[in-house]
């Protein structure tokens, strides 16, 4: 900053009130008095001035995220998902940049990535591949935990409420599944609901064949003359279902709950950069505010989704309505905190202990530990799949 001077270079007379100063010295002091009078004065301005330009800057100017909040080097993150009707929403937090504005405003980059195959997307992330990935609670407790990957459940988008369903051919009763061979992605949530479906008509898995296909085969593969029933979540099993001949004698409205839709982070990662957290939650609310809006917005977001998903509006919003979407965040931070999430995670442990998914040394349904906010299931010592509330609860209070 550059100071001019405001004073001349020789002063005659300064009157103070009634004192009229003509002796030299009196006047030396007086003027020496009255210099650094105006020097106090000019400077308290000058800093007023810096201070009033840095608060407007700092408004205008969102802060940078605090160092602790990304360690990463390179700032760079990654996630991946598949398609399901609750996943949709991150292609179009994607492509409408929403995800961008979150990842810039704490500093960070996020790459999002469409994997077809869901398996693969899983196998992927517990590999190292990704940071995120969209999952079941079964899944995330059989593939990465069950595999030594430490994961946190970060967003709980809904729970499938119909969304998941077994379909036979030219049967209309689920105790005609009895003998038939069944097609599904062997050992994942679809398999599941094979047994608890099974377990509703006094029936076992050993009353039926099972025979692992891929759910990007899934739809052809019912389209021919050998495969008679299939266990499906939508879109899949919306376009299957409207194949002729074909029935939905059981679904996940039967087990609300227990199906549980979520973005998974790797926990390390989400401990050492807690901005990631934040950017990808602040983000999917943002997109469950816009996507939900009953105005022309909300009903062309949804429309988008539905052909990203190979159908249509109308086909879109049917599949939501087999959905308990949580669009508020206040809602998914109450599901967590409930007792329902423990007591359904000890199920779906019992069920992956009983067909060898918790890893090698599992000797009983709580060899991984699963903590939740209503308590841990298992082994304290080996959490290794986590229920975290506390992003969620940021975003219910407005405070990212």
């Amino acid at each position: 900053m550059t100071f001019v001077s405001l004073f001349p270079l020789s002063i005659k007379r300064v009157t103070f009130g009634r004192f009229n100063m003509q002796n030299n010295l009196l006047k030396n002091k007086y003027l020496t008095g009255l210099s650094i009078l105006f020097s106090i004065l000019l400077f308290a301005a000058c800093s007023k001035k810096v201070e009033e330009t840095t608060a407007a800057e700092s408004a205008e100017t969102p802060a940078a995220p605090a160092k602790s909040e990304v360690t990463r080097e390179d700032r760079k993150f990654k996630i991946c998902w598949s398609i399901y009707v609750g996943w949709m929403p991150w292609d179009y937090g994607a492509s409408s940049g929403i995800i961008k504005k979150w990842a810039d405003k704490y500093g960070i980059e996020i790459e999002v990535t469409q994997i077809n195959d869901y398996i693969e997307s899983i196998n992927q992330y517990t590999a190292g591949g990704y940071d995120g990935c969209t999952m079941t609670n079964m899944d995330a407790l059989t593939i990465p935990a069950a595999g030594g990957v430490d994961s946190t459940a970060l967003i709980v988008g809904d729970f499938s409420n119909g969304n998941d369903g077994i379909v036979l051919k030219g049967k209309e009763a689920l105790t005609d599944i009895k003998g038939q061979t069944i097609n599904l992605v062997e050992l994942s949530v679809s398999h599941y609901l094979l047994a608890r479906g099974l377990e509703s008509v006094g029936m076992t898995e050993q009353d039926v064949t099972v025979v692992n296909t891929s759910d990007a085969d899934m739809v052809a593969a019912y389209s021919t003359d050998d495969v008679t029933a299939v266990v499906t979540w939508n879109p899949l099993l919306s376009e299957i279902t409207s194949m002729p001949n074909a029935h939905k004698v059981f679904d996940s409205s039967s087990i609300p709950g227990e199906i549980i839709d979520l973005m998974v982070v790797n926990t390390k990662t989400l401990e050492e950069n807690p901005a990631f957290g934040k950017a990808l939650t602040g983000a999917w609310y943002e997109i469950m505010t816009v996507m939900s809006s009953e105005d022309a917005s909300g009903t062309a977001v949804r429309k988008t989704l539905g052909e990203a998903s190979g159908t249509d509006l109308a086909g879109y919003d049917a599949q939501l309505a087999s959905t308990r979407m949580f669009y508020d965040a206040g809602n998914a931070v109450e599901f967590v905190m409930g007792e329902q999430v423990k007591t359904t995670m000890q199920d779906v442990a019992e069920f992956s202990l009983a067909h060898g998914l918790l890893g090698e040394g599992a000797t009983d349904a709580g060899f991984i530990g699963i903590e939740t906010p209503a308590g841990v299931f298992g082994d304290a010592e080996n959490i290794k799949f986590r229920f975290n509330p506390d992003y969620m609860k940021l975003a219910a209070d407005g405070a990212l």
